[in-house]
């Protein structure tokens, strides 16, 4: 399968290029932070006009790591709407992409109904924020400056996971953040893009 394998609190994980990390033993795709609706919110409140396809755009990206992968199961690690009025008009859009797959929602901070909702499974908590590990989370949106781009990245620690945004409008965290050196003090930075490529983020920090 395409990407980088890894293994984190006794599982075995792979980190996609676009951004999705494939649970084998749970069959299952997560994504974290896909911010549907986002443009249409902006819009709505007086904001920034992003061009509205973002929906479009981010539904086609996630359908196609679904036949990829070849997932039965999907877990959403929350903000997976932009707002309550933003997911009931984007509910149609969703019917064809998960169509024969399990869905699992995390709730996050903008997902008012589920905020603070989470999940357990292999002894791995799956929440939006990272709180005590081990866990998977999202929420950051972590990118890496290299080569004078801002590259989203998974994060890989010892207790916690944390996966880029996989939404088409979102903005991001660098990893030097203190917020995240704090979470991930060392460990792994893996780029997304045309391939996923490991960084030690220990090396890089202390240089």
């Amino acid at each position: 399968m395409s990407g980088f394998p890894f293994r984190f609190a006794g599982q075995a994980f792979t980190a996609r290029p676009s951004g999705a990390l494939w649970w084998g033993a749970e069959a299952a795709l997560v994504v974290a932070d896909l911010h549907l609706g986002k443009a249409e919110r902006m819009a709505r409140r007086g904001g920034a006009l992003l061009p509205p396809y973002e929906v479009q755009a981010t539904l086609e990206r996630l359908g196609a790591e679904l036949a990829a992968t070849g997932a039965r199961r999907l877990i959403a690690l929350g903000d997976s709407f932009d707002d309550d009025a933003a997911r009931d008009g984007v509910a149609a859009a969703l019917e064809g992409v998960f169509a024969g797959v399990e869905v699992l929602w995390v709730g996050g901070n903008h997902d008012p109904g589920t905020a603070g909702a989470e999940a357990m499974l292999h002894g791995i908590a799956l929440r939006h924020i990272a709180a005590e590990g081990p866990d998977i989370s999202g929420h950051y949106h972590p990118k890496l400056r290299i080569a004078g781009r801002r590259v989203p990245v998974f994060l890989i620690g010892g207790g916690h996971l944390i996966l880029p945004a996989f939404g088409t409008y979102t903005g991001g965290l660098d990893t030097d953040a203190p917020v995240l050196r704090n979470l991930i003090p060392e460990g792994l930075a893996v780029l997304t893009g045309r391939t996923a490529r490991p960084i030690p983020l220990g090396s890089r920090r202390r240089a």
